[in-house]
């Protein structure tokens, strides 16, 4: 900015200053505290001297009064004008510690103050204003309530880009017009800004935590299927014994989540965690026990329908009974599936 725009910031500042003479100190400190920030800004813009713009710096004055609850002789009016002037006073001490800190922490970042060092990061600033802003209207309308890193409006990806840019150009059309001269407008501006700045910080540290957590990514099954009634999982070896401690899971490595980790107390009643880890949740409500034959498939056996009957040994031609093979001797046949004994033919004396 030239010298030139400097002296007619500075006149058109002080101009309001004397306008505004009649009003409390507190409360014209305040409506001056950000006056030659937008007076830069309307110089910036283009198109006539402040006066031009604005108008004289008496009218000026007239309408910051009003917005405060004065008349233009600084008389109040409203009997609310007293209330204001005390909360005046007090934002007034709270700037000065503001404007204080503002010197102290800037040659700390290499400026006279940290306020120089803060204008400088204003366009990143919009842009990141802007994705707050999707991000909370996403939110609010969209019914979700995780957080990721898209504002998406039931789960398109073109809306959330199309509002992602809608966001960032609106604010950045926001700052290039400035902070509302009127009271009102600038309180809920401010206000705004306050509420997406929490909102970042309530998102990061949900995000945060959610990839603090386990990677695991259970197999859920909705509405109802084979698997909506079962409350837990048993397993059987080949033998009919009962296999605890089993955990399930599907082709990719994700576990297989089936039932509630609940056993009912017998004596009480009631559900209680289970204590085991794995299948089954409650060995003792098995339903087959270790030795119950009808846990076991039994083998199958000759008199079963389809299987193939025993082939009878052939007879040597010189009627001798064939060699037994010490190779390979097969199993028993139980008594009930034995054949009866053949008779032994009678000898020719």
């Amino acid at each position: 900015m030239n010298l030139t725009a400097q002296d007619e910031i500075a006149v058109y500042v002080e101009g309001v200053r004397l306008a505004l003479a009649g009003l409390p100190p507190a409360t014209r400190d305040e409506l001056l505290e950000d006056l030659p920030e937008h007076l830069a800004e309307v110089l910036a813009e283009g198109g006539g001297s402040l006066t031009d713009r604005l108008g004289p710096p008496e009218a000026y004055a007239a309408e910051l009064s009003a917005s405060a609850g004065f008349a233009a002789g600084g008389q109040p009016t409203s009997r609310y004008a007293a209330v204001t002037d005390r909360a005046a006073r007090h934002r007034a001490r709270i700037n000065q510690a503001v404007r204080g800190a503002d010197v102290r922490v800037g040659p700390l970042l290499g400026y006279a103050k940290a306020s120089e060092f803060l204008v400088l990061l204003r366009p990143a600033w919009w842009v990141l204003r802007g994705y707050l802003a999707a991000m909370a209207v996403a939110f609010m309308f969209d019914g979700n309530s995780r957080l990721g890193l898209m504002p998406r409006l039931g789960g398109d990806d073109f809306a959330a880009v199309l509002l992602l840019a809608l966001g960032i150009l609106g604010s950045i059309w926001l700052g290039r017009r400035g902070t509302p001269t009127r009271k009102w407008p600038r309180r809920a501006f401010r206000l705004a800004t306050v509420y997406l700045v929490l909102f970042a910080l309530i998102g990061f540290f949900e995000v945060d935590s959610a990839a603090q957590r386990d990677g695991y990514s259970e197999v859920g099954y909705t509405g109802w299927n084979e698997f909506t009634d079962v409350r837990d999982v048993y397993a059987y070896d080949g033998d009919g014994r009962l296999v605890s401690g089993v955990q399930l899971y599907d082709q990719d490595g994700n576990p297989i989540r089936l039932g509630e980790p609940y056993c009912e107390d017998p004596t009480s009643g009631m559900s209680v965690p289970s204590r085991t880890l794995g299948y089954p949740h409650c060995p003792e409500a098995a339903p087959y026990h270790p030795g119950d034959p009808s846990a076991v498939t039994p083998p199958p056996d000759a008199s079963t329908p389809g299987s193939p009957a025993p082939s009878a040994p052939e007879a040597s031609p010189s009627g001798a009974a064939p060699a037994a093979d010490s190779s390979s001797k097969p199993p028993a046949p139980s008594s009930s599936a034995r054949p009866p004994a053949a008779k032994e033919p009678a000898r020719v004396g």
